[in-house]
């Protein structure tokens, strides 16, 4: 048995190449066309970005995690977390490399549930990264419960006709297609009574309220689409896995987006510890750099310990999804990593913000920008409150009470058993005495 550290060196040639990629090429596209990563390619954008995607294919790094019968390497979440790390500083670089969210997380339940001609229609199209979907799933009277959902969707025949509301679309303006959950059964259990179907986006009676923008972003041009579904007729062809199926899908699609979420964070955390130890070699006040000040250096070693901690447990996670190939056996640290997730991000960029001053506070940096990402990390994929309770859950099933007056370690019981079990040693121990 061995325990063993290192990357591999062909991998990690790849990854030096990403790192430069990266850092020369891609993250230049955040600061000229922000904002637009979910808008299809055209024109002079097409023109400058295409090229890099190619580069990406050639490297043998683009869709590294998909198998290589859907276009990808076949790399697994292992390989995939260790390029994430460096994906994560740029808001282009997972369309650049082909695994964005939430395209990834779609396109793998239709590469798992979708009939062959839904793979042709949607699958393929959406690896080549020709077009954007969305995963209607939230509602806004419902929040985080799914079996809250008013959303519903009935047989007229040979079509299934959808109506209700749905809130927090991401990309729904952009996307050529949602993914859209329904309740199409109200006599049985919300778990087996929902549904999910495929529908394209220029469907009649879908019709998008408003796109709800994060703090800063001007009212009505966010990503992220309040929808109301007004008749929506689709045929039968677009139910996604079967009837009564949405349950299952989701936990297939949710478990591999969020801890995809927790690899990209790694790399954007990074970013700001980077930031925060350049800063601090770089400015003297009260006769010496910052980063001979305790306070400075109590930022820098908490900062590298927390991330390097996460990092460990989410690389350990990534891992086991690879052994195991089944999210369901990972739950536990999935949600354990989406819990630790926004505290990580949210910490380290408040001080990376705190030893830049004031400057650290404005949109010339982007700390606030990292400090917002952490709360909706909180918030996105389930809130951190229901995963705590699921990993609570999930580590009570190993255990059991005792029935006992006292705890199985209550020390004086231990001691006159430990006693009991040396009983001949002490005497002799007595009698030499």
């Amino acid at each position: 048995m061995s325990w063993d550290f290192e990357t591999e060196p062909e991998y990690q040639k790849k990854l030096d190449w990403a790192d430069e990629f990266v850092r020369e090429e891609v993250e230049p596209l955040d600061l000229v066309w922000e904002h637009q990563q979910f808008v299809p390619l055209e024109g002079k954008r097409r023109e400058a970005i295409q090229p890099l995607k190619e580069e990406v294919r050639r490297q043998g790094l683009w869709a590294t995690h998909l198998g290589p019968d859907l276009g990808g390497q076949g790399y697994g979440q292992l390989k995939l977390a260790l390029l994430n790390e460096i994906l994560g500083r740029s808001s282009w670089a997972p369309i650049v490399f082909g695994c964005q969210a939430p395209d990834t997380g779609n396109a793998e339940i239709i590469a798992h549930y979708g009939t062959e001609a839904q793979k042709k229609q949607y699958l393929q199209p959406l690896l080549d990264g020709e077009l954007f979907s969305s995963y209607s799933m939230t509602e806004p009277q419902a929040g985080a419960d799914p079996t809250q959902f008013q959303t519903k969707a009935h047989r007229d025949g040979d079509d299934w006709i959808i109506n209700g509301w749905k809130f927090f679309s991401s990309n729904a303006a952009t996307a050529s297609f949602l993914i859209v959950m329904a309740v199409t059964n109200t006599e049985v259990s919300p778990y087996q009574g929902m549904s999910m179907f495929l529908v394209p986006t220029d469907t009649p009676g879908i019709n998008i309220v408003r796109n709800v923008g994060l703090y800063g972003e001007p009212m009505n041009e966010g990503q992220h689409a309040l929808i109301h579904y007004e008749n929506v007729r689709v045929p039968a062809e677009a139910l996604l896995g079967g009837e009564g199926q949405a349950f299952v899908i989701a936990q297939t699609r949710l478990g591999g987006g969020r801890i995809h979420h927790a690899m990209r964070t790694i790399g954007l955390a990074q970013k700001a510890i980077d930031m925060m130890c350049e800063r601090a070699l770089s400015r003297t006040t009260q006769g010496s750099k910052l980063a001979d000040k305790q306070f400075v250096q109590g930022y820098i070693a908490d900062s590298y310990a927390q991330l390097t901690q996460f990092r460990l447990f989410v690389l350990h996670t990534a891992w086991k999804i690879d052994k195991y190939n089944d999210y369901k056996k990972v739950r536990k640290d999935i949600a354990t990593a989406k819990i630790v997730m926004p505290t990580v991000l949210h910490d380290i960029a408040w001080r990376a913000m705190q030893i830049h001053g004031a400057l650290g506070t404005t949109n010339e940096l982007p700390f606030f920008r990292m400090i917002h990402g952490a709360g909706v990390m909180g918030l996105a994929d389930g809130p951190t409150e229901v995963h705590k309770m699921t990993v609570a859950k999930q580590v009570l099933r190993d255990y059991k009470g005792t029935d006992d007056m006292w705890p199985s370690e209550w020390i004086p019981r231990k001691q006159d058993e430990a006693r009991a079990k040396y009983a001949a040693f002490l005497e002799h121990e007595v009698g030499n005495l």
